[in-house]
């Protein structure tokens, strides 16, 4: 089954990045893997202090990525998969595109203030001629109606 891997984060364009992902598995018969990074820099701390601030950073995760996981079995009918790895962003990205073969589609989010699209979509776009599969680069700011009409 083709998978749309999509980036969950605290921005506001993974909003958009996650529904398309949804609606697209939905109509295609494909299936979304969310991928929620955790920085290395968040453990600079004792082994004991860093052991819990993990813990805490993937229960975090989990809270966030089932308020979407609900919309995308609800709505959608598609339940997605949670993967979690710690790491550099771009980096954990590439390795799990490398080490899932079912991954088909990188959906991101793009920013829509003055500052661009948002450092990953700058980062992955650079690297786009590199990686084993397209990308698809979600307007942060397109409507539901609009989306639905895309996908």
């Amino acid at each position: 089954m083709r998978k749309f891997l999509v980036v969950l984060d605290d921005s506001r364009e993974c909003l958009n990045a996650m529904r398309f992902a949804a609606m697209r598995a939905a109509h295609t018969g494909g299936g979304v893997e969310v991928l929620a990074i955790i920085p290395p820099d968040e453990f600079n701390h004792w082994i004991g202090v860093a052991e819990i601030m993990r813990a805490e950073a993937r229960e975090r995760i989990e809270v966030h990525y089932e308020v979407f996981a609900k919309w995308m079995r609800d709505k959608q009918n598609v339940t997605p998969e949670l993967v979690i790895r710690e790491g550099e962003a771009l980096d954990e990205i590439i390795a799990q595109i490398q080490d899932d073969p079912e991954i088909g589609v990188l959906v991101l989010g793009a920013g829509t203030d003055s500052k661009g699209p948002g450092p990953l979509v700058t980062a992955l776009t650079r690297q786009a001629g590199t990686l084993s599969v397209p990308i698809t680069v979600v307007p942060g700011d397109l409507s539901k109606e609009r989306l639905e009409a895309i996908t």
